[in-house]
């Protein structure tokens, strides 16, 4: 070779060799300016920003993307992005070619996008840019842990090259340092913010004494804190074991009040421990019956015990469907001290509020008193008088509040204040029966009782005096209100003869009637029979009446009584169900009490219905009789007999389910048509008083008894056998799904003659 073109060779081959040296070292100085420029950044958000830019401006890309790790979604996040569109995206860490790349700790290099099987297509709709070609390398820390994704798209001249990733790689790892650091520091100064939010909150609800606005505070912070769509707490109301929604965040006015044994919440309370479901509608704790009444889908729910200083568990705060995937650990952590912290302010509010409802109690039973209440103070000026005293003493309060009794009490009614200064000397109450008092002119029958009034350390402090008017009226009410009820003979005094006419309105009738009545009076004799039947029916119409519901008859051991009359109230359909559940609960207590004293148990049938009934004063001129009558009364009463039946206790027509307002647990068990009716009626067992010992699996059983009378209506015997056999094996001693079978292979023996035209409904052939 000429020595001419060797030195030309050698002289390229030094040319290229200095380049390379050259390109590291502009290389090598930018990634140490790369850790400076980063380094003079605070945020996250900066740094993330000024690395985009360096390197899109390195690889002379279109755009580039940091995605970071969301460990909590495991999700990968962009929080900055360049070019026309600057928006957070958000993928799964192991979907698209980011994803894949995150998942394996490679990098990659796409040239085609559109034919590569990891790209995901949906970001460019959204963003409308066209994705070519793809150059992403995992960030790295020094020790090697994954922390996010660089991902740069479409490089504007030629390919990408290996030399481009390995630059990609470098500069992600001299920027992941900086990354993590700030990272962590963000982190740990979000956590401070929300530690120093969160006990604002604490201390601006234990600042308050009024429990409506604490538990408006507790949910609304619940719901904003654990980022979910609502919020309910449930507080336990001890007489009536019933978990009660004072407040619901998303709820608006709806609140709830459910059996505290009951349901995820009764679940929660009664075991005080945590339950966090992922998924609502694959968990069979979980009942859809409150999602359809009101259109709502639950997602995910969680529940956590409310808990007192004392370790007693007060009632539960539940979450539900948080936004962005499932309640995690941290969010039962901070739910359950969040509680903790405002369980001593929610019983001290309550305290309060019972204090308070205490005192608005005593003086609204003051003025609704029928009898007058007047007070005096240790030196007889009159201090407080109720309605019915002001009433009864035809004056008006500034006549007589705040004066001497001396100058009230004068003349013909003077001997009360002869009483007053009696006991104000022996400390011993004074009782007047049938006296006589005078005012304005008129002259009252009264019975009148004088009594000391006494501080807690015994002291005095004045005296009471109590005015019982017995005028006519008084008397006639109290003779009527023995063979009616009270609210009834209220209406009959104040209305006169108007309520005495026929009346057509819609009530809710409630028959009941005891089983196996008569080999009880057999068994027990004349005496024995009635001394039973005055307890049972003691016991049965405090029931009623507790409700606000009218006792219309008993017949031998049956009970007629009726919800909105002569009374109407907007939940009289609620009032009459909750009065069946309480005397079958009410029967249960008895009947454990009969047993101890070896006495037999009983057990009975309640009937509900809703309709058009008459009621008026029916009879003859010599005997009248306030009752009512129509065909809402005839279906209560064919219910009620229909419990034999069907095995049940308690039985509800549609026309009752459909206007109740609170939720039960129920089961539709047939449709039928009555003996004397045409036309077919759905009618449904109440199981709310049953509890997980009397009816095991009861959801379960729930679910496959619907499936069985579908397909019983469908005449697919054979998966109407089989649903009930399983509903069986959930609770072998549910008779209604042993008769249900023994009906289905009667039907498989003997099919419909009409197959077209069967629909399913049973003709009851006896009342």
């Amino acid at each position: 070779m000429p020595d001419n073109i060797q030195d030309t060779a050698t002289t390229q081959e030094n040319m290229s060799v200095n380049e390379t040296a050259v390109l590291k070292l502009k290389q090598a100085e930018m990634l140490l300016n790369l850790s400076k420029t980063m380094a003079a950044y605070e945020t996250l958000d900066d740094m993330l920003g000024i690395l985009v830019d360096i390197v899109t401006g390195e690889l002379s890309a279109e755009r580039g993307t940091i995605f970071l790790k969301d460990a909590e979604a495991d999700e990968l996040y962009s929080r900055v992005a360049t070019g026309k569109y600057q928006r957070e995206i958000r993928i799964n860490d192991n979907t698209g070619v980011a994803g894949h790349v995150f998942s394996i700790g490679k990098g990659m290099i796409v040239d085609d996008a559109y034919t590569n099987k990891y790209f995901n297509r949906n970001v460019d709709e959204v963003t409308g840019l066209v994705t070519k070609s793809i150059l992403c390398t995992p960030i790295k820390t020094v020790k090697g842990d994954i922390i996010g994704v660089t991902q740069v798209l479409n490089k504007r001249r030629g390919k990408f090259t290996e030399e481009d990733l390995n630059l990609l790689e470098s500069m992600t790892t001299q920027a992941a340092v900086a990354l993590q650091s700030t990272q962590f520091v963000e982190k740990m100064k979000k956590t401070r913010e929300q530690e120093m939010e969160f006990f604002d909150v604490v201390s601006d609800v234990i600042s308050e004494l009024d429990l409506s606005a604490i538990l408006n505070k507790v949910m609304s912070q619940a719901t904003k804190m654990l980022n979910s769509d609502r919020s309910t707490l449930f507080l336990n109301d001890e007489k009536k074991n019933m978990l009660l929604s004072e407040v619901g965040e998303g709820l608006g006015a709806l609140k709830i009040q459910i059996p505290n044994h009951m349901g995820i919440a009764g679940n929660v309370f009664q075991t005080s421990e945590t339950i966090n479901i992922p998924h609502a509608y694959a968990d069979l704790r979980f009942n859809p019956e409150f999602d359809k009444k009101t259109g709502y889908f639950t997602r995910s729910i969680l529940c956590v015990p409310v808990v007192n200083k004392n370790g007693k568990t007060i009632g539960v705060t539940q979450v539900l469907n948080k936004r962005g995937g499932p309640f995690t650990d941290e969010d039962e952590f901070r739910l359950r001290t969040f509680t903790a912290q405002v369980s001593i302010a929610l019983e001290n509010a309550k305290l309060f509020d019972e204090v308070q409802n205490m005192k608005n109690y005593s003086e609204g039973m003051l003025e609704s008193m029928s009898n007058g209440v007047i007070t005096l103070s240790e030196d007889g000026i009159i201090m407080t008088c109720n309605a019915a005293g002001l009433r009864i003493m035809r004056t008006r309060s500034e006549d007589v509040l705040e004066h001497m009794a001396e100058e009230f009490f004068t003349e013909a009614n003077a001997w009360i204040m002869d009483k007053v200064r009696r006991v104000d000397e022996t400390q011993l109450s004074e009782v007047i029966m049938d006296a006589e008092l005078e005012f304005d002119g008129d002259k009252v029958s009264v019975n009148v009782t004088v009594l000391p009034l006494l501080s807690v350390e015994q002291n005095k402090l004045g005296s009471m005096i109590m005015i019982e008017d017995i005028s006519t009226e008084k008397r006639m009410k109290s003779t009527m209100s023995r063979y009616m009820d009270p609210g009834l003979a209220d209406q009959l005094l104040e209305g006169g003869e108007d309520i005495l006419g026929g009346k057509s309105t819609i009530a809710t009738v409630l028959f009941s009637d005891i089983r196996g009545f008569t080999t009880l009076t057999e068994e027990l004799g004349a005496q024995g029979t009635v001394s039973l039947l005055n307890e049972y029916f003691t016991i049965m119409v405090d029931c009623i009446q507790r409700e606000g519901g009218m006792l219309d008859k008993f017949i031998g051991d049956a009970i007629m009584a009726a919800f909105g009359i002569p009374i109407a109230h907007d939940d009289d359909e609620d009032r009459a169900l909750r009065t069946a559940i309480s005397m079958i609960t009410e029967l249960f207590k008895w009947n454990v009490e009969r047993s101890t004293h070896g006495k037999k148990t009983m057990d009975m049938g309640v009937g509900l219905n809703t309709g058009n009934i008459v009621t008026g004063n029916i009879g003859s001129p010599k005997r009248m009789d306030y009752t009512m009558i129509g065909d809402g009364v005839n279906l209560a009463s064919r219910l009620e007999s229909a419990c034999k039946q069907y095995y049940a206790r308690i039985i509800i027509s549609e026309y009752t389910l459909v206007k109740l307002k609170s939720t039960y647990i129920t089961r539709e068990i047939d449709r039928v048509i009555v003996k004397g009716k045409t036309k077919p009626v759905s009618i449904h067992e109440v199981l709310d008083y049953h509890t997980p010992e009397t009816f095991p699996n009861m959801m379960e059983v729930i679910k496959l008894f619907k499936y069985g009378i579908s397909s019983y209506r469908e005449m697919k015997w054979d998966q109407s056998i089989e649903a009930f056999h399983e509903a069986l094996k959930a609770n072998p001693e549910d008779r209604l799904a042993r008769m249900y079978i023994d009906r289905c292979t009667q039907l498989k023996e003997n099919p419909p003659e009409e197959k077209e035209d069967w629909d399913g409904v049973w003709v009851m052939k006896s009342k």
